[in-house]
């Protein structure tokens, strides 16, 4: 393995898993490998992988189709969620080299070195339970905003997820540990980092030398606002019963808290949510968004929805449309029922056919372009702070405000990482 010196990555799936790619990049440059984008030939790929949904797993194979036409004697690895969940089914794709399960992918320097092209795919892997440790990850130089894991894994077991069996039990990095990294982040020239984690909310950590006191995510964002350079954090995503009234009426009085934040709902008829084993109903998703509106206005908010799921009728997709079509959101992301293997969901029925979650999701996706669009119109004429990202292919440059209306316009260099008062 010593002449394979360059590396290109593909990252599938969430936030997190930027985080963690970027992190791996950084160790292989480490050891003397050069990054090339995915679409040049690289001595080694490595794919980044996502399990939430069906598409994630064809995409994964699709990309080492096209890196075996582009570049047959290239080695592939393969880590992430997919490759923990199905590493055997991974290793059997022809053209992969090393599939890496949770507990070995920030060993990625070792393995590589060990491997060579035409061995039979050596899977590296180990049962979900044994992975315990935390390993701080963040993406930089890829984004001008900077994912910053703090948490991973999840203790839930909602009944469509398989994220628990691919990334383990709730475990925390140490808010000093954060709090060092943000302010490392701030000596690099970053202005905005988005805090991201499996089940952000459930951040908790035993401080054994005061007695083995609880941090909880509330501790966390108190130390970060205090972290001199960094201009603004981002909460990725939180659990309606994790947002707490405390962390709402901290990010509205906060100066670098962005008045933003992504709460999941996934369905908004309280049968579904029992049946998708959520930790709360419809009346506490109300009541969150109620709070965070009443002391930010302007505040953006982004939700999650599934559509399609198991005994989903016509008239429990109607109380979920109703539901978000009333409440004062801005965007919703919406995903549409796709089966996982050793979920509880399976055993659910009736199942929704294909074609009508498709149906059910094109609707929702209608509803949130109009929503993103009344919360834009709404601000219209107003001055808001825009952090400038690199710009696109296209000669433009791209920001978004400090509560997220993306805006665009004609690049200019000089914007590059600054933020801009912007009128909307």
């Amino acid at each position: 393995m010593a002449e394979s010196r360059t590396v290109a990555f593909h990252t599938l799936g969430c936030k997190l898993n930027f985080s963690e790619t970027s992190s791996l990049s950084r160790i292989l440059e480490s050891e003397g490998f050069e990054k090339k984008e995915f679409d040049d030939v690289a001595d080694v790929y490595v794919i980044n992988t996502c399990s939430v949904t069906d598409n994630a797993d064809k995409e994964c194979r699709y990309l080492v189709r096209r890196i075996q036409r582009k570049a047959p004697e290239s080695l592939v690895v393969i880590t992430g969620c997919y490759a923990q969940l199905k590493p055997k089914e991974i290793s059997e794709i022809p053209g992969v080299d090393l599939v890496l399960g949770a507990a070995e992918k920030f060993n990625i320097a070792r393995h590589i070195r060990e491997l060579a092209k035409g061995d039979s795919a050596k899977i590296c892997s180990c049962d979900i339970e044994e992975v315990s440790g935390f390993h701080s990850s963040w993406s930089f130089s890829d984004r001008t905003r900077t994912f910053l894991k703090v948490q991973d894994g999840c203790d839930y077991n909602c009944s469509f997820c398989t994220i628990p069996m691919a990334r383990g039990k709730s475990r925390s990095d140490s808010i000093a540990n954060v709090v060092k990294n943000a302010e490392r982040l701030a000596t690099e020239g970053v202005k905005e980092i988005v805090l991201t984690g499996v089940n952000l909310g459930d951040f908790s950590q035993l401080i054994p030398q005061r007695g083995n006191l609880k941090e909880n995510f509330y501790s966390l964002i108190k130390e970060l606002e205090k972290v001199e350079g960094i201009q603004r954090y981002r909460i990725s995503s939180i659990e309606p019963n994790l947002l707490t009234n405390e962390i709402i009426e901290f990010v509205g009085n906060s100066d670098k808290f962005m008045p933003h934040f992504h709460i999941p709902l996934q369905s908004g008829s309280n049968k579904i949510l029992g049946l998708m084993r959520r930790r709360y109903k419809r009346e506490l998703y109300a009541e969150r968004v109620r709070l965070v509106k009443t002391l930010m206005p302007h505040c953006a908010i982004g939700v999650d929805v599934i559509v399609g799921f198991p005994g989903e009728t016509e008239e429990e997709f109607k109380e979920t449309f109703d539901f978000l079509h009333s409440m004062d959101i801005s965007y919703l992301h919406v995903f549409t029922y796709s089966e996982r293997d050793n979920t509880h969901a399976l055993a659910l029925k009736p199942v929704v056919p294909v074609h009508v979650r498709h149906e059910r999701n094109k609707t929702l996706r209608n509803l949130s372009y109009m929503k993103m669009q009344y919360f834009t119109e709404k601000h219209a004429g107003q001055t808001r702070k825009v952090l400038f990202e690199q710009p696109d292919k296209h000669g433009m440059i791209e920001g978004y405000t400090d509560n997220y209306i993306k805006v665009t316009t004609p690049h200019r260099a000089a914007w590059v990482n600054e933020i801009v008062d912007w009128k909307i």
